[in-house]
């Protein structure tokens, strides 16, 4: 019976790791999507999707990024929180994001300043926080920004890392620049930051398509209410229940009446109808 019971335990406690990781996986997959639409071209962007030598994607693997301005170092993981197998930070106070004993474990995005002598490590950045906007508007190509972004007692951090688009491969992460009190940026050159693009044709409806739909849905409103009446109320049968029928059996000849009157209104009187004077001599 012990045997069977940590048989058993052990079992729960593997398919909770593997159900962690796939959920874990989702999550991360959902967290790094993002579209958009230029013109006629839908610009797809997946950062955390397995691509060829990258099966993590834009993540890195050893479970975190590294740049440095001056003094100050910065950690970052992008779309996931950090995960510390070698060279984990050394930091006096980082009760932010996993305490001292496990600084950088709870979030996406860490900040060690020197203060004294001492690193002073907090976070600036949160997975569930992540923002994703393309680099230019007009080039939807070029890639996304990753924002970060952590609200903290005495200030509001934030770290936005720019995905450039690079098929040959990965350069980075490097032009770590302070751009307000908190507030940092990077430059990282990934395969991931290039999109999946889609062609779509046509633009929709439009106002006149819309417009147009809206008409024929009130028409064939009023004829299956007139016709509902004249069959309940009026005890009308056959096709004379349709409202009005005189009318639009009439409508087609109505029609091609204008369109004959309109035509001879723009061309003048006809050979014929000119023909039919006789000239007079004085």
């Amino acid at each position: 019976m012990i045997i069977g019971g940590e048989s058993l335990i052990w079992l729960i406690v593997v398919l909770s790791s593997i159900l962690h990781r796939v959920m874990s996986l989702n999550s991360v997959s959902a967290l790094c999507e993002f579209s958009v639409t230029e013109g006629d071209k839908l610009y797809n962007f997946n950062l955390a999707s397995p691509i060829s030598k990258f099966p993590h994607g834009v993540l890195s693997e050893d479970g975190f990024y590294k740049v440095a301005l001056n003094e100050t170092v910065i950690w970052f993981q992008l779309c996931d929180g950090m995960v510390f197998n070698h060279d984990p930070p050394r930091c006096v106070d980082c009760w932010d994001c996993g305490g001292p004993s496990h600084c950088g474990m709870t979030c996406s995005a860490l900040m060690a300043s020197n203060l004294g002598g001492y690193s002073i490590c907090s976070s600036i950045g949160q997975a569930s926080s992540i923002e994703i906007k393309v680099i230019d508007e007009r080039s939807p190509h070029a890639g996304v920004i990753v924002k970060m972004s952590n609200r903290g007692l005495k200030l509001n951090c934030s770290i936005s890392v720019s995905v450039l688009c690079d098929v040959n491969g990965v350069q980075g992460p490097h032009s770590l620049e302070k751009i307000g009190t908190c507030d940092y940026t990077a430059v990282l050159r990934h395969p991931s930051g290039c999109a999946e693009i889609v062609h779509v044709h046509g633009k929709g409806w439009g106002w006149f398509g819309t417009f147009i739909l809206i008409v024929i849905c009130l028409f064939g409103a009023y004829l299956l209410a007139g016709a509902v009446y004249r069959y309940y109320s009026i005890g009308v049968r056959g096709i004379d229940v349709i409202p009005n029928l005189n009318f639009w059996a009439s409508l087609p000849q109505r029609i091609q009446s204008l369109f004959a009157s309109l035509v001879r209104r723009f061309r003048g009187p006809s050979e014929g109808y000119r023909s039919s004077y006789s000239a007079v001599n004085f």
